[in-house]
């Protein structure tokens, strides 16, 4: 249920009707926009049973919300979310790339990697430290060390740096490192671990499961954000499907449709969902055209040696290439859209 204050409510409105609804036994998220504010009422709406809350100081109306990923949902929060990341921001019109080697392998690499792909305009360095194989006999990641070696990028480079969390145990060596804890398609449902990185403060990358719905994504999102972390941003890497040309399947027109759904950043996972190298950039550029926020890419400067996945790791020459069609892309822009289409519903309207 959300509450939406008249324009020219005060502050000390909002404050009031805050509060009132806390001593009701519920949480709140409070979303100012532009116009208006949001106060979105978080619990049990049966407890609400007959209070009076269109009478409450400021309030304009009272609209029931339907989906139960409510701190996600745009309805809670009608504005774009941006999530910064130590001066790189992502969301409400900023774009972001993330751009390194799946697997941190030797720190010449890394180094020459991070400097390669920020030369391109890359404003975030991936790396895994430890990974999530299918077979226990492969690479599993150099663990703190290669935490170390992206540490020690970050410092040269100054690029904030990504790297995946697997493992409660990990969680405290991670978070000493990291910027951003990414969390992969294996552990999108590892509900325990969602809620013990909501309560850390960390922005998280939240990528989508093998096979999972739009709905069981953000239902994992909404595991994060409980926990009280409002920087988390959605990424979709693409899913297991009956057809298997590809690694995976990236549906590009879920990135507006989520973005339609909820407030937060939404970025594309293309390397994961081509699997060759040869279609990750095209992939890219198409993700990056429907509007999505950003995209994570891995590149290596020599595939053909990279402990894992080097199938779909770019050349940097590739990264440089794509990059300069990106910068002259004008992307997507459906919240416009979506203005422009209710603009011309209420002129049909006015005209009967």
């Amino acid at each position: 249920m959300i509450l939406v204050m008249k324009n020219g409510a005060t502050q000390e409105n909002i404050d009031s009707t805050a509060k009132q609804i806390k001593d009701w036994g519920h949480d709140v998220s409070i979303s100012k926009g532009e116009y208006q504010t949001v106060i979105g009422i978080i619990g049990d709406k049966q407890n609400l049973a007959g209070k009076p809350l269109q009478a409450l100081a400021g309030v304009d109306k009272v609209l029931e919300v339907s989906v139960p990923y409510k701190k996600a949902s745009r309805d809670f929060h009608p504005e774009d979310s941006i999530v910064d990341i130590n001066g790189v921001k992502i969301g409400g019109g900023h774009k972001s790339i993330i751009a390194g080697p799946c697997s941190v392998d030797s720190y010449e690499n890394l180094i020459l990697i991070a400097n390669a792909v920020k030369k391109a305009g890359a404003t975030m360095l991936r790396g895994g430290a430890f990974k999530p194989r299918t077979s226990p006999y492969s690479f599993q990641g150099k663990g703190e060390e290669g935490l170390k070696m992206l540490a020690e990028a970050r410092k040269e480079t100054g690029l904030p740096i990504v790297t995946e969390l697997m493992s409660e145990k990990d969680i405290d060596l991670v978070y000493q490192y990291t910027d951003v804890i990414q969390i992969g398609a294996r552990n999108m449902q590892n509900f325990a671990l969602l809620k013990e990185i909501g309560k850390l403060g960390k922005p998280v990358i939240l990528k989508n499961g093998i096979a999972s719905t739009v709905k069981e994504h953000l239902m994992s999102v909404e595991y994060v954000m409980s926990g009280g972390l409002n920087d988390v941003i959605i990424c979709l890497r693409g899913t297991r499907s009956y057809e298997t040309a590809m690694r995976n399947t990236l549906d590009v027109n879920l990135v507006p449709y989520i973005q339609k759904l909820t407030h937060l950043p939404v970025i594309v996972d293309p390397s994961h969902s081509a699997g060759k190298r040869e279609f990750v950039n095209s992939l890219t550029y198409a993700g990056m055209a429907v509007g999505a926020d950003g995209a994570i890419v891995e590149v290596h400067p020599c595939p053909s040696c990279a402990l894992s996945d080097g199938d779909q790791a770019l050349l940097p020459e590739d990264f440089d290439y794509l990059m300069e069609k990106i910068d002259k892309l004008e992307p997507w822009n459906q919240k416009d859209w979506n203005k422009k289409l209710a603009n011309m519903q209420n002129s049909k309207l006015g005209n009967k």
